[in-house]
């Protein structure tokens, strides 16, 4: 959580689809609210005060509002469960500043935006945005049927011959992502946001086009079976403090970090949100986040401390 967080009212609450509650936030003192890009998420403290990322939806243009929508997760660890039973207009929330590891390539000119579910979240911030800036966009929206499709109306709306919406209940069947992917035009690339069948589809299909092909995952992968180095203990060296600790192979480094006693921000525990990003200064990382670019891991500056591990006999952080 940033050193100076928001502090947010719940100024609107409204039923956006079955098992989707949209909420709006405004600034508690009424100032303007801090800019944000489109695919950019807020880290928000709910439920067992621990922080929770959540797309944001509105315009980036917007500076009087935060919109977000948050689907009630079957598994919720109370964040969701949270929001939708317990917020009451008038709460008070406590947020970061926002935060994008999902951003547009605002240099290109084409761009094919997917959602499923309530991935539709930061996807509708990138439509507003293509739109204020005539960018060509198309847009494909997948939802299991009506009932469940989020920001229906809203979606309706938009320029129809840019808008496909693909129901599996009336279809019969999945998004067809191979021919997705095929149907892709000179430079135009593919930002995606959904459940992990959807984006794991879109990968296997990418094929030489897996450089145009962006995804934002609600949770990590799962992970081979196969082992390797980094499935091994190491040494952790601690730069600032000149404390050591060995993390053994079943744990992850901020396990033994919170094991010592040494407590540092996290959110997600599964490296998709950013939370526990940590400065790395000597040893190499066997990282397994999904927010760093290859560029970003081959340089080997930091790591993700919930998932990531070593591929040398130790690791030392600025710590």
């Amino acid at each position: 959580m940033d050193l100076h967080p928001l502090s947010l009212r719940v100024t609107h609450l409204a039923a956006e689809a079955k098992d989707v509650v949209l909420i709006e936030l405004r600034a508690a003192d009424g100032r303007p609210l801090p800019s944000f890009t489109a695919g950019s998420h807020l880290e928000i403290l709910v439920a067992d005060k621990q922080p929770r990322h959540y797309s944001l939806l509105n315009d980036p243009s917007e500076r009087d509002r935060y919109l977000i929508a948050v689907g009630l997760a079957a598994q919720s660890r109370g964040g969701s469960r949270f929001l939708h039973q317990q917020l009451r207009l008038g709460d008070t929330l406590v947020s970061s500043l926002p935060r994008n590891h999902f951003p547009l390539d605002e240099q290109l000119q084409r761009y094919c935006l997917v959602a499923g579910g309530i991935g539709i979240t930061p996807i509708l911030a990138m439509v507003r945005w293509c739109q204020a800036h005539a960018k060509d966009w198309r847009l494909v929206y997948s939802a299991r049927n009506r009932q469940r499709a989020a920001f229906y109306e809203t979606l309706r709306e938009l320029d129809t011959e840019r808008v496909h919406l693909h129901f599996s209940d009336e279809a019969g069947g999945h998004l067809d992502t191979v021919a997705l992917l095929d149907s892709l035009r000179d430079g135009e690339h593919l930002y995606g946001c959904g459940p992990a069948p959807l984006l794991d589809a879109l990968q296997a299909a990418a094929g030489p086009r897996a450089e145009r092909l962006h995804v934002e995952r609600f949770s990590a992968p799962a992970t081979s079976a196969e082992g390797n180095r980094g499935d091994e203990g190491f040494t952790l060296h601690l730069r600032r403090s000149g404390r050591s600790l060995w993390v053994p192979p079943q744990q992850s480094i901020l396990e033994a970090l919170e094991a010592h006693g040494i407590e540092l921000p996290f959110s997600c525990r599964s490296g998709i949100c950013g939370s526990c990003q940590t400065t790395l200064c000597a040893g190499q990382a066997d990282h397994r986040d999904l927010i760093l670019s290859d560029a970003d891991k081959a340089e080997g500056r930091s790591l993700m401390i919930c998932v990531s591990r070593a591929l040398s006999e130790s690791l030392e952080l600025d710590l």
